[in-house]
């Protein structure tokens, strides 16, 4: 059984069994027929994956990691907001008629900032103190800008990532306000994770540890029988996922970049629907 596997079995136990309701009439999110999407959640989950040993994709379902690496090249590589740059569909509900998702996830990613070395977005300055200043405890973005979330389509859910360069090899936690567990964990895990390879390898370094702090775990009250029947199934092996070696400049990486053997998962979920 793989760290993805048991993070998800575990936080979606101890949600189910010691997990509080959330059923004021005044949530924000709805279901698509108008009705208050309720929850029950966790307050601050913390889940560890050490990517030195194993890549962390959930078996109990299948996940295209082609498609979660494009979305976060989406975000951190083509620095976009609109939806016509992006393979997938999962953000047509938040896009405006042009295609956009305001002044969100990619957007903020490519806003430049002045330091003393120049010129940089987030994500150059990451690039350039991993390299420069590896021993630095500075090195993070940050998506989350108060001046713009009146401009965002939606708030960003993961929206900080801190990195950290320990024995060689480097280390990250991703900080997510909300997680929503059947819509979204498998996927971000597969993601941020995917992200942290890249990184490293376009800085030098060894994959490490991948920390995700999720301030608001839930699972929404229409996915628990779904919950119910998905944790029960059987687990297989982590698959094999490797990145190719030749690529050393984070901005060639493509999601063909990404390799994955001995992919062993259950079946697909019922297609369920997703609260906004």
């Amino acid at each position: 059984m793989g760290s993805a596997d048991v993070a998800f079995i575990e936080t979606c136990k101890n949600i189910l069994e010691n997990g509080s309701w959330v059923r004021d009439e005044k949530v924000r999110p709805k279901w698509p027929d108008g009705t208050p999407a309720y929850t029950k959640k966790l307050f601050c989950v913390v889940n560890r994956y050490d990517l030195s040993k194993e890549f962390p994709l959930i078996t109990l379902r299948p996940i295209s990691l082609k498609l979660a690496v494009d979305e976060i090249l989406w975000i951190y590589q083509k620095k976009s907001n609109n939806i016509h740059d992006l393979g997938s569909h999962i953000w047509d509900s938040w896009a405006d008629e042009n295609g956009t998702i305001g002044k969100a996830y990619g957007y903020q990613a490519g806003v430049k900032h002045h330091y003393k070395e120049g010129d940089f977005d987030m994500v150059d300055k990451v690039l350039y103190d991993l390299k420069n200043t590896p021993c630095s405890r500075r090195i993070m973005t940050n998506l989350y800008n108060f001046a713009d979330l009146s401009e965002m389509a939606l708030y960003p859910c993961a929206y900080s990532m801190t990195f950290n360069v320990t024995d060689g090899k480097l280390c990250a936690i991703l900080n997510q306000r909300s997680q929503d567990m059947l819509a979204a964990n498998g996927w971000n895990v597969a993601q941020y994770a995917a992200l942290v390879m890249m990184i490293a390898q376009a800085s030098g370094l060894e994959p490490g540890e991948f920390v995700h702090v999720i301030a608001d775990c839930h699972i929404y009250d229409r996915h628990i029988p779904i919950i119910e029947e998905l944790i029960k199934r059987p687990v297989y092996d982590s698959p094999k996922v490797t990145l190719d070696p030749t690529i050393t400049d984070f901005y060639k990486f493509t999601p063909e970049s990404f390799k994955v053997e001995n992919y062993v998962h259950g079946d697909k979920i019922p297609r369920f629907e997703v609260a906004i």
